[in-house]
C-alpha cells in the first residue's frame, strides 16, 4: 500500500509582538485575544474554545517542540505554513523563523510554505458598521515575487526538514486571480512561475512542486476565483491542485449546518476536481467552521457576510475520524495519483472554528482521530 502523507495547514498569528500587529493593535497583542473574548451569539453555540495548552507563544521553540512531538505522535507529517510577504515585507513570520526552525526536534516533521497572497484586512474583530479596509494588498511587484522567490530557497527549501516531492520542494499558492493581477495577464504570471522554476533548478533541485489551491466560493472579503480553474491551472504550469476548506466548495445554507451535509457536498465537489484538472487533485479534510470569535462581539450575529456567518455544527471528533477515514477509501480507489496526500484545516485556526490543537473539552480526540486513520492505513 503507498505511504499517506497528512499535511496540516498551519496560521501563524498566536504569538504576541509581531511588528506589524504590535504598530495596529498594541504591544502584546496575539489572536489569542480573539479567542479569550468570543461569546455564544446562538443557542447551543460553543463559544470560547480554551486551548489545553493556555495562550502560547507559538514563537517559542519550546512550545513550538511541543506541538511538534504532538502531531507527529499522532500521524501529521507535515505542517504547512500561511506564509505572508507584501511589497513592504513579510508579515507573522516569527512563527516559523523563530519558533519551528528553533525548535530542538524539527527534524521530526517537515514543513512547507502556503502563500497567503490575498488582501490582508482590518478584520481582527470586525464591526459591521465599518468598511472593509484593505491593510496589506495582495498584488505585488515582480522585484517582490523574486525577491520572495530567492527568500524561500535559500531559507526554507535548502532546511533539510524542507517537504519535498520526488525531490521538489512543495509550494502552494491560495490566490491565483490575485497572482494574476500582480502580473497583468496569465501568460506574465505563467512566465514568472516558470523562473520561479529556473531558481529553483540552479539551487540544486529537481524543480519545483507547484500546488494551486482552488475554490468556488469565496469566503473573506474581496477574494475572486478564476472563471475557469482547469485551464488556469494548466496554463500556470501547476503540479498538483488542493484546497484550504471544505467551504471552499459548500456553501453553509444554515447557521448550524450539519458536519455531514458540509461533507458530503464536498465530496461531490471532489469527484469532479479529479475529472477537472489535469494534475492531481489532493483531498482536504475540515475539523469545522466557526468564524465568530472574528466578528465583534457586540454586533448582531448572522450572515451577512464574513466573519459574520453560518457555521458547521455537529463536527463531533467522531465524525472528523469518520470523514478521515471515508477520505481514505476515495484516496486509494484513486488512480490518478501515485501520491497518497491529503490537507487537514487546521492545526490552529482557533477563529475559524477549525483546529486540532487540544481544547479543554474535547481534549487529543481531534488528533487521536488521525493517529486512528494511520494506524489502520
Amino acid at each position: 500500500m503507498p505511504k499517506l502523507t497528512i499535511a496540516c495547514y498551519y496560521f501563524p498569528n498566536y504569538h504576541p509582538n509581531d511588528a506589524r500587529n504590535c504598530k495596529l493593535k498594541g504591544n502584546g497583542w496575539a489572536e489569542w485575544e480573539l479567542v479569550k473574548s468570543a461569546k455564544p451569539r446562538f443557542e447551543k453555540h460553543h463559544q470560547p474554545n480554551i486551548p489545553l495548552w493556555g495562550y502560547t507563544d507559538e514563537a517559542d521553540p519550546e512550545i513550538m517542540s511541543k506541538k511538534i512531538d504532538a502531531a507527529v505522535n499522532h500521524g501529521i507529517d507535515t505542517f504547512i505554513f500561511d506564509t505572508y510577504y507584501y511589497n513592504d515585507g513579510s508579515f507573522l513570520e516569527r512563527a516559523l523563523d523563530e519558533g519551528f526552525l528553533n525548535a530542538p526536534n524539527n527534524s521530526r516533521i517537515k514543513f512547507a510554505l502556503m502563500w497567503a497572497n490575498h488582501d490582508w484586512l482590518d478584520i481582527h474583530p470586525y464591526k459591521k458598521v465599518a468598511p472593509v479596509k484593505i491593510l496589506y494588498p495582495g498584488i505585488v511587484t515582480k522585484k517582490t515575487f523574486e525577491l520572495i522567490c530567492d527568500t524561500v530557497i535559500e531559507k526554507y527549501f535548502k532546511h533539510p526538514s524542507y517537504w519535498k516531492i520526488n525531490g521538489c520542494p512543495y509550494f502552494s499558492i491560495y490566490e491565483l486571480n490575485k497572482l494574476m493581477e500582480s502580473f497583468g495577464s496569465i501568460h506574465t504570471a505563467a512566465e514568472m512561475l516558470e523562473l520561479f522554476r529556473d531558481k529553483v533548478k540552479k539551487a540544486g533541485f529537481p524543480d519545483l512542486h507547484l500546488n494551486a489551491i482552488v475554490w468556488g466560493n469565496t469566503i473573506l472579503p474581496g477574494e475572486t476565483q478564476p472563471a475557469d480553474p482547469a485551464n488556469t491551472v494548466k496554463t500556470l504550469g501547476f503540479n498538483s491542485v488542493t484546497s484550504y476548506v471544505w467551504i471552499h466548495h459548500v456553501a453553509l445554507p444554515e447557521m448550524q449546518t450539519d458536519y455531514l451535509y458540509v461533507q458530503k457536498k464536498y465530496f461531490e465537489y471532489w469527484e469532479k476536481a479529479n475529472i477537472m484538472f489535469d494534475v492531481p487533485y489532493f483531498p482536504n479534510v475540515t475539523m469545522g467552521w466557526d468564524s465568530s470569535p472574528r466578528a465583534f462581539q457586540e454586533d448582531k450575529y448572522d450572515n451577512s457576510g464574513y466573519p459574520f456567518m453560518n457555521t458547521i455544527s455537529g463536527n463531533t471528533p467522531e465524525r472528523f475520524r469518520e470523514a478521515l477515514f471515508a477520505t481514505k477509501e476515495k484516496l486509494l480507489e484513486n488512480e490518478k495519483s501515485n501520491e497518497k496526500i491529503l490537507t487537514i484545516n487546521c492545526w490552529n485556526e482557533w477563529t475559524e472554528g477549525s483546529y486540532l490543537e487540544p481544547d479543554t473539552i474535547n481534549k487529543y480526540a481531534y488528533l487521536e482521530g488521525v493517529k486512528s486513520l494511520i494506524v489502520n492505513w
